[in-house]
């Protein structure tokens, strides 16, 4: 019998998301695990992954459209089923939740922040006369970069593969809005100038132009989360500056063996997981009636994206060899840049590594991801002088040093946990071996 797929509750307190593309055509068959459709809620773009072997009877909402939780997207089955039966309970579905999978109002519909013309389409069928209501197939990061530049996809021409729009093409349309001495400014960035004399020089007036590009849906939920954590969670910050000459070294001799390779970071995130579970009691959030302890160890990674920064987790980083957190890391990066990352993979650690070293950036202060209770800034390693003990004393020499400061939550933590726990993460990073250990 043919049943129903839901718009599925990406995370707690969700209630809406963009049904931003589908994967499987109507009457096509699809196995267990493929990917139906594709998703975007304020955090990240997820796939809807079929729960078993099956066929895409009927597509009952169209690419594009805001879609509350919980209402029918699209009808399944198997090959054996009734087209009478597929047809029943598609109709019943349609019109259960006509207002919820977007029926037509007011010649307009709301998509992320934006709004868009719509023809009169069938709200079962998805299908139409205006050429509005056909598929129009694009890029996630095209779709994020129209979005935010005020762009339909409408507007756009693709040059992908089979006029797929891509990333050029919205550079491209975005150049073309600009006006025309900003266009000139951009096309000929080093076209000489030359100076009239003084005696012939005039008053010219000065093109002053702004673009406002609007917010996407990650960048307002981290704005939301931010203010609301800078407001509402005490912060305390704590600084060290461990030597890394070792951890350097040991990076090299690793990354000669070939294999994976093992960045900076990935050392920096395993040293944290060992002295989270040397100092289990910064293994916690606040709720608010009790601290919450973990018996394992997840840690989140900022990663910066086109449309704003996401921390997915390493779990049980622990327990990961580090080769095992090098590989995690470079597939979560790559994913999270294609936006493709999973909500669950966003959700959990009750710590966050941010490095901006690799931005030659020095020390920096970050603040924490709710409902986590601390968060790591790592900064760029340098070469600085520092006192050295000798067998004569203490003399001065050059080392290389990387600046840490751990921002904490003071409501579940405190100024001498935070700091034996941050003393205990300087000894791992000065001494290697135990990171690997």
């Amino acid at each position: 019998m043919p049943t129903l797929l839901r718009m599925p509750a990406p995370a707690a307190g969700v209630h809406e998301a963009l049904l931003l593309e589908w994967s499987v055509n109507e009457s096509a068959t699809f196995a267990i695990s493929d990917v139906l459709a594709v998703i975007e809620t304020d955090k990240a773009v997820i796939e809807i992954e079929a729960e078993a072997d099956g066929v895409l009877h009927r597509r009952l909402v169209p690419a594009g459209r805001q879609v509350e939780v919980g209402t029918p997207i699209a009808v399944i089955g198997s090959s054996g089923d009734s087209p009478d039966d597929i047809d029943a309970l598609a109709a019943q579905a349609t019109e259960a939740g006509r207002s919820a999978v977007g029926a037509v109002h007011d010649d307009r519909e709301s998509t992320g922040g934006h709004k868009l013309p719509i023809s009169r389409v069938d709200p079962v069928s998805g299908r139409g006369a205006s050429p509005a209501s056909q598929r129009i197939f694009a890029s996630p990061i095209a779709r994020r970069m129209a979005k935010e530049a005020g762009l339909t996809l409408a507007e756009l021409a693709g040059t992908g593969p089979g006029g797929r729009i891509v990333r050029r093409d919205v550079q491209a349309a975005v150049t073309a809005k600009q006006p025309p001495a900003a266009q000139a400014a951009t096309e000929s960035p080093s076209r000489p100038r030359v100076a009239a004399p003084a005696a012939q020089a005039a008053p010219q007036s000065t093109v002053r132009s702004f673009t406002d590009v609007p917010h996407s849906r990650i960048r307002t939920a981290i704005a939301a989360r931010l203010t609301e954590s800078k407001q509402t969670v005490p912060h305390f910050y704590l600084r060290a500056a461990p030597r890394v000459d070792a951890l350097l070294a040991m990076r090299a001799e690793l990354n000669t063996a070939g294999g994976q390779k093992v960045s900076v970071n990935d050392l920096v995130i395993r040293a944290v997981a060992r002295a989270h579970r040397a100092v289990p009691e910064m293994n916690v959030t606040y709720l608010p009636d009790a601290t919450r302890r973990y018996d394992y160890v997840d840690v989140a990674v900022a990663i910066a994206t086109e449309g704003g920064l996401v921390t997915p987790v390493v779990r049980d980083a622990d327990r990961l060899s580090i080769t095992d957190i090098a590989a995690t890391t470079a597939d979560i990066a790559q994913r999270a840049r294609h936006g493709r990352l999973r909500q669950q993979e966003l959700e959990g650690g009750s710590i966050t590594v941010t490095n901006l070293g690799m931005h030659a950036v020095e020390e920096f202060a970050a603040i924490i991801n709710p409902p986590q209770s601390a968060i790591l800034a790592v900064g760029a390693a340098r070469r600085e002088p520092v006192v050295a003990a000798t067998d004569t004393g203490e003399e001065l020499v050059a080392a290389t040093v990387m600046h840490l400061v751990l921002s904490v939550d003071h409501r579940p933590l405190d100024g001498a946990i935070a700091a034996r726990w941050l003393a205990t993460l300087t000894d791992l990073i000065e001494h290697p071996a135990r990171v690997l250990a």
